[in-house]
């Protein structure tokens, strides 16, 4: 060991084909690609051509690098998008070209773009790595934050950057003979190749392995993990600084839709989603083949409604074709029907002559907060229900100092009645996401195809009802079963093949904006049934319908997720997966139970949505993806898994819900409230996070 740390900072090892094998299939596939679309275009790939691909793929290929690094280490990172869009118009907005030259001016542009990157990026790495937590939750909020910045910094797209920095980056090094973009490229594979043959390039490596073995071995786990973030913030501020000069000018969503993209050019590149096996260099020419896919879309003239949806099946596919191995879920369940087909043929079965029941006992309604029995029936109920009643009380108590802050916010204008109903609306779109984020959360999971699991449901029922309530009767099951189905896909797609939850639902979710499309022929039409509506802000006794739908749905939601079998298999399941195999629980229907609770609950709130607003329109699915986490998280479930209450999460929605009525009543400005919405967030994420001692 002593002398395995006196060597040489930087060391050349020796070339492993198995090691390889991803980047070397991803070379294979681009060049597969170049050659469909010489064979389209019926000529060869001009220099223009060259010229036009490698300037749209930079921009994806540097944010892939940077997602490529942490995904090495183990983590994951949404906030490359956001980081990229808040650079875009930091640059345009802020910089004045008059007054420097275009090489002063490129420098400047360089080192803000890189330092807001870097910047981020640490933030990220340091909670993740010091202050332990997750990195899908950590990196969501900072998502947040940093687009709304962005929105701050400039609403709507504008601002123009100078020519000659932008020929800088995308103009020609060589007249006509090499690109800039192809510099680009290059600078950033010899960047990743000097990294990854440095003792840190081994340490990432190794802690995406095995991070017990690499501690054994000496790596310095937290600071490998935090300079794997600051190192991908840094990339994605050379994303958006190219992307800058690409453009010319600013967008603050411009980096929206990149996140799909970034993981399809990752796993395309050959990089393993959970750590260990991978590199940049697959990564870039997985970024060059999507591009020449869409190249290939446009040559065939073919619509691009259909880009979400290779782009989201291209991304499961290749996560299949690298993950698919003997040891696959899929290849163990259909060795079992073989045998037990083989043994029925046989008459080998053995006979079942005392099936399982489980049975819901008293002590299993008087449950913990993990809804495990609780034996203890002779211990006072406050001892008894101490692990819940610590993390799902707080919200309650945040909620009545929110409600006194909003009456002097509002003064003599503040309406108890109205108050109550809107708040009785607007969480009860919380709640029920609560409920379907919230066991999928338990199980350890998490499902970010909640945006258009909304928005798709609900353009069925605008488009098929039209503003008529006759049909509503057949086309609301039709949306709420269509809801039901693509959680069920995200569910069986996770447990058959064992693949990132993450992953499955990203890509689940960028199909359905692209089916959403196609449906609507790319502009929703028709309106929401007048009985739907009424029912969403119609009033009963100066209560809307669908408030008192929520009293039933709490209490319904609160014994079906705590007091029965299934949720305490679905606690079971996020508490250790490996336990409650060996405890006879069938891990598989818990986790898709999970994912189809979700989906329906997703439905269902879109289309109470499409009622409230009269009509479904894209989009409208968005906000509510933080929102949805955010309200299990602020009720005290752990976002690892395994610990929950309902009554938490509906705490956590009401808190949510005041939390926003209270900001309407202020002057502060939309990004700024996703910025507050951000904060709250990771603030609640640290203070309720699981205390260990690793």
């Amino acid at each position: 060991m002593a002398g395995a740390r006196t060597r040489s900072w930087l060391y050349l090892p020796s070339f492993n084909w198995s090691r390889q094998r991803g980047t070397i299939t991803a070379i294979a596939v681009f060049i597969a690609m170049v050659v469909v679309l010489q064979s389209i275009t019926g000529q060869g790939i001009s220099y223009f051509d060259i010229s036009s691909i490698t300037a749209s793929a930079a921009t994806l290929a540097l944010a892939a690098i940077g997602a490529t690094i942490v995904i090495l280490a183990g983590g994951l990172d949404l906030s490359a998008g956001a980081v990229i869009s808040l650079v875009n118009v930091v640059l345009v907005t802020q910089l004045v070209p008059s007054t420097m030259g275009t090489v002063e001016f490129t420098i400047v542009a360089t080192v803000v773009a890189l330092a807001i990157g870097t910047a981020i990026g640490a933030i990220n790495g340091f909670l993740v790595a010091y202050v332990r937590l997750q990195s899908i939750v950590v990196t969501l909020a900072t998502m947040f934050i940093a687009q709304g910045g962005a929105l701050l910094v400039l609403k709507f797209p504008g601002g123009e950057m100078p020519w000659d920095f932008s020929l800088v980056f995308t103009g020609d090094v060589v007249a006509e003979g090499l690109p800039a973009p192809i510099v680009v490229l290059i600078v950033a594979i010899a960047c990743w190749l000097m990294l990854r043959n440095t003792r840190l390039g081994t340490s990432i490596y190794a802690i995406g392995s095995d991070p017990d073995s690499a501690a054994a071995a000496g790596v310095h786990l937290r600071f490998t993990r935090f300079l794997t973030f600051t190192l991908a913030g840094t990339c994605y501020g050379a994303a958006g600084l190219f992307i800058t000069a690409n453009m010319g000018g600013g967008d603050p969503l411009i980096g929206a839709k990149m996140l799909l993209q970034i993981f399809a050019a990752v796993v395309l590149g050959g990089t393993l989603i959970g750590g260990g096996r991978g590199g940049c260099v697959g990564t870039v020419f997985g970024a060059l083949t999507l591009t020449i896919v869409v190249n290939i879309f446009l040559v065939l003239g073919v619509r691009t409604y259909y880009t979400p949806i290779v782009e989201g099946v291209i991304l499961i596919l290749a996560v299949l074709g690298f993950s698919l191995n003997r040891q696959a879920p899929v290849v163990g369940v259909v060795r079992y029907w073989v045998q037990t087909v083989r043994a029925m043929r046989q008459s080998a079965l053995p006979s079942r002559l005392q099936p399982f029941k489980e049975r819901i006992s008293l002590a299993g309604l008087l449950g913990t907060a993990s809804g495990s029995p609780d034996h203890g029936l002779n211990v006072g109920w406050f001892t008894r229900n101490r692990a819940t009643l610590r993390y799902a009380v707080p919200p309650y108590l945040i909620f009545i100092l929110i409600l006194g802050v909003t009456i002097g916010v509002f003064g003599s204008s503040f309406s108890p009645l109205d108050y109550l109903n809107a708040m009785l609306i607007l969480t009860a779109f919380l709640a029920i996401l609560g409920l379907g984020q919230g066991t999928v959360i338990i199980t350890g999971g998490l499902d970010l195809s909640v945006p258009w699991t909304m928005t798709f449901p609900a353009i069925i029922v605008t488009t098929l009802c039209n503003g008529v309530d006759a049909p509503a009767a057949w086309v609301i099951p039709l949306a709420l079963a269509a809801g039901l189905t693509i959680g069920f896909l995200n569910g069986i797609t996770i447990v058959l093949f064992g693949l990132s939850p993450i992953i499955v639902t990203l890509a689940m979710n960028g199909v359905l904006e692209g089916v959403s499309l196609l449906f609507s022929g790319g502009a929703p039409i028709g309106k929401a049934p007048p009985a739907l509506a009424w029912f969403v802000t119609g009033r009963i006794g100066g209560i809307a319908p669908l408030g008192w739908f929520l009293i039933g749905f709490a209490v319904f939601a609160t014994l079906f997720l705590n007091y029965t079998a299934f949720g305490r298999r679905v606690f079971a399941v996020g508490n250790s997966v490996t336990v409650a195999k060996l405890s006879g629980v069938r891990t598989g229907f818990p986790i898709v139970g999970a994912y189809v609770l979700s989906g329906f609950c997703s439905a269902l709130v879109g289309i109470f949505l499409a009622g409230f607003s009269a009509q479904a329109f894209y989009g409208m699915g968005d906000p509510y993806l933080l929102s949805s986490i955010a309200v299990v998280v602020l009720g005290g479930t752990l976002i690892t898994g395994g610990r929950g209450h309902y009554l938490g999460i509906l705490g956590g929605a009401i808190l949510f819900t005041a939390l926003g009525i209270m900001l309407s009543g202020t002057v502060l400005p939309e990004a700024v409230r996703n910025i507050i919405y951000g904060l709250v967030v990771l603030g609640a994420i640290i203070a309720l996070r699981e205390r260990t001692t690793a």
